[in-house]
């Protein structure tokens, strides 16, 4: 492990590379969080792509945004060195380095900020002035224990390890007029890592249609423009007429809705995280990933899986015959709600 980070004078400005997917995202709230109380005078800019981006807009662990667009502005070798100047710019006194690829390493040594922290994977050694390694006692953590492991090895800690996301009035009354009052499940099932992560559109609409009717549930399908077809196979399969959002709001708006949900069913996934962090009670379905270290992290929640042979694989796209999703039932779904709705 690194020795206890110092620095002195404190720095007064703080950049922190934010991962690149959602969930992970939300699973840094708690790092973000101890970075906060640890320099709580500092400026602390998070640098994210523009999804990610989205969850810290605003947010009470940071001050500013800076969007890396690698697919966009910051597109190709140009578009790289356009935004080291960019942060050159800026003249941080420290880099705290969430995510993990050489990349980010990379940029913070070419920005010349003078100290650059962070897990020593990717081979990224030569580009930190000061590293921890991944290990494997860190690797069976939960996934947001990891980034706060990284940041206790350089005495940085903080109060409160709980997710935390926040709300905007305007983003309430948003979801409000959207959605009117009542009990809402929100059903999620998508999943942006891969098709081995979904469970089935029949079997979502079984179960929606089965909430709905024992507990007085209104139904709202949410998801990602690239889900499309999935909420409408959902839609077209339900008795209960939902109220179809996928594809249609961004990550916020996203947010509030589920925000203003009473439950939500849904896929191993980035809005699974988003619900934990709002403390929206959870049934999350997992098949191919690892539940031990990615289970949403809060008070109301239920896994549902089955223990196959082949699980977790941590594949994109199943090779064999998706047994891990296929022997999931609809009433081990439904079960799962029940538990936490009663």
């Amino acid at each position: 492990m690194a020795k206890k980070f110092t620095i002195d004078p404190a720095p007064e400005k703080i950049l922190v590379r934010a991962t690149n997917w959602i969930g992970d995202g939300v699973m840094m709230t708690p790092a973000l969080g101890a970075i906060r109380h640890t320099f709580p005078l500092a400026e602390i800019v998070v640098v994210a792509n523009p999804l990610v981006a989205q969850l810290f807009i605003p947010h009470p662990y940071c001050d500013r945004v800076i969007t890396y667009d690698r697919k966009g502005e910051h597109r190709g070798v140009p578009g790289f060195y356009r935004f080291v100047r960019q942060l050159r710019a800026e003249r941080f006194d420290l880099a705290i380095l969430l995510q993990k690829a050489i990349e980010a390493a990379l940029l913070a040594f070419l920005a010349s900020i003078p100290q650059r922290i962070g897990f020593s994977t990717d081979s990224r050694r030569l580009f930190l002035t000061s590293s921890v390694p991944l290990t494997s006692e860190i690797r069976q953590k939960h996934h947001s224990r990891h980034y706060l492991e990284m940041l206790k090895a350089f005495g940085i800690t903080g109060k409160n390890d709980d997710l935390r996301l926040v709300i905007t009035q305007a983003e309430n009354d948003y979801a409000l007029g959207l959605l009117g009052k009542g009990r809402w499940l929100a059903i999620n099932p998508g999943a942006a890592y891969g098709s081995a992560k979904r469970w089935y559109p029949e079997k979502f609409a079984d179960v929606a249609d089965a909430l709905a009717e024992e507990f007085s549930l209104q139904v709202v399908i949410i998801g990602g423009p690239g889900e499309k077809q999935i909420g409408r196979d959902i839609v077209s399969r339900m008795r209960y007429r939902p109220v179809n959002l996928v594809g249609e709001t961004t990550v916020r708006e996203m947010m509030a809705v589920i925000a203003h949900c009473s439950l939500i069913i849904t896929n191993d996934s980035g809005p699974m995280h988003v619900a934990a962090a709002l403390q929206v009670p959870t049934v999350a379905i997992f098949g191919p990933t690892d539940h031990t270290t990615t289970y949403p992290w809060t008070a109301r929640y239920r896994v549902v899986r089955q223990n196959v042979e082949c699980a977790p694989c941590l594949k994109r796209i199943c090779p064999t015959d998706h047994r891990c999703m296929t022997e999931v039932t609809c009433e081990m779904v439904v079960s799962a709600a029940r538990e936490i709705i009663e």
